[in-house]
């Protein structure tokens, strides 16, 4: 379950700030890593749940998991921890497909966060 108002909040970048020692340029290039890497992994997860190839779709939950925790969105983590044991453990299969969707949408929102955190990153920048 996604946390409605954390998409109204700016992203809590506190673990990139710790793991990168404050440095914003750093942090842009996790969030362009972020943006550029996490659409071809969601759209492996929609290929393998299209398969129904649960181990796949419980390897690519996976992999995308820690990624949400990056920045700050543990809720979205848990969606996918979700998904991932699900797909694993055989259980509540027919939800996955609604579960993707979920994250899906999540996406749209989580991608305008991180297009705000990176413009006010962009401002600690020096030229």
């Amino acid at each position: 379950m996604f946390n409605v108002e954390k998409n109204k909040t700016p992203l809590d970048l506190s673990y990139l700030s710790d793991m990168s020692g404050d440095s914003p340029e750093f942090m842009v290039e996790m969030i362009d890593m972020f943006k550029q890497q996490t659409p071809l992994y969601i759209a492996d997860l929609k290929q393998a749940i299209s398969d129904g190839d649960w181990s796949k779709v419980s390897s690519c939950a996976h992999k995308i998991k820690p990624t949400f925790a990056y920045v700050g969105r543990e809720d979205a983590r848990d969606h996918m921890q979700v998904m991932e044991h699900d797909a694993r453990d055989l259980k509540n299969l027919e939800e996955l497909i609604v579960k993707f969707e979920e994250i899906n949408e999540f996406m749209k929102v989580l991608n305008k966060q991180l297009d705000e955190a990176r413009a006010e990153l962009e401002k600690r920048i020096e030229p």
